[in-house]
């Protein structure tokens, strides 16, 4: 649906890739005017004359968990309607916070200061259970979230090949949670079981990673958690090697039935 309106009403946006063959919505370099920078916009927010009281908070909230973590200020980033100070009194506050070191810092900062009772956390549902990056600071509602630094980027577009298999649905444990944070959320996995037969593989296909373009899956599970997944297989060959391996993709936007659950 996406894909057809763009094609139809904004048709420069739209891009065959050679290494998925298939059409993706890009927004050519020379039609942006700007990049919304995290860290920068944090930055102009300090410099802004008059801030007003969600501004005002946001920098507050920042200075607390920056002092309690040890995370430097410089770290931190602001997104959302208040980068773009679009902000209304009933905005959110959308935080985000560099390195994977330092998100995991975070997530302990804030675990003690609502144990302290500075903060409280916000859960509407079972995923806010699991990632506790939702929370309330006075009378404020923030979120947090995780942006690589450029030593933390290890793809590079243009080295592999993709090619969807067939829909999977399966139970796994995360073997490894390191890239979990972030957009992409990376779960490295083992002990592959197939929820129905259709979804039984053989060995050379079972995946060992399972990445989700949902923004909602980051930081769902830890490593040695057990999760239910439904995605889609991808075969992926290095373009230079000729190797091939499998994993799962949640956020395909073919299955709109695709999902992690924590178990």
């Amino acid at each position: 649906m996406f894909l057809r309106t763009f094609r139809n009403n904004f048709p420069n946006h739209v891009y065959f890739c050679p290494f998925r063959q298939k059409e993706v919505i890009s927004t050519p370099i020379n039609s942006i005017k700007k990049v919304y920078v995290p860290r920068k916009c944090l930055t102009s927010l300090k410099k802004t004359k008059n801030k007003d009281s969600l501004q005002k908070t946001t920098l507050d909230l920042i200075e607390l968990l920056s002092s309690e973590s040890g995370i430097r200020p410089e770290d931190f980033g602001v997104h959302g309607s208040i980068a773009l100070n679009m902000h209304t009194v009933e905005s959110d506050i959308d935080l985000a916070v560099y390195e994977a070191k330092n998100f995991r810092k975070l997530e302990k900062t804030i675990a003690k200061l609502v144990e302290e009772g500075t903060l409280t956390y916000v859960i509407n549902n079972r995923l806010d259970a699991a990632r506790l990056c939702k929370g309330r600071y006075l009378d404020k509602i923030f979120m947090y979230n995780a942006v690589r630094k450029p030593e933390e980027v290890n793809s590079k577009y243009g080295t592999h090949k993709y090619l969807p298999v067939n829909p999977v649905r399966f139970q796994c444990t995360v073997k490894d949670d390191s890239e979990a944070m972030f957009r992409p959320a990376i779960y490295k996995i083992e002990n592959y079981e197939p929820v129905y037969s259709a979804s039984a593989l053989s060995e050379d296909k079972i995946p060992k990673v399972v990445i989700s373009m949902i923004g909602c899956y980051r930081n769902v599970a830890k490593r040695g958690n057990k999760i239910e997944v439904s995605g889609m297989l991808e075969r992926v060959e290095n373009v230079k090697t000729g190797e091939i391996s499998y994993q799962v993709v949640v956020g395909t936007g073919i299955n709109e039935n695709e999902y992690i659950r924590p178990l």
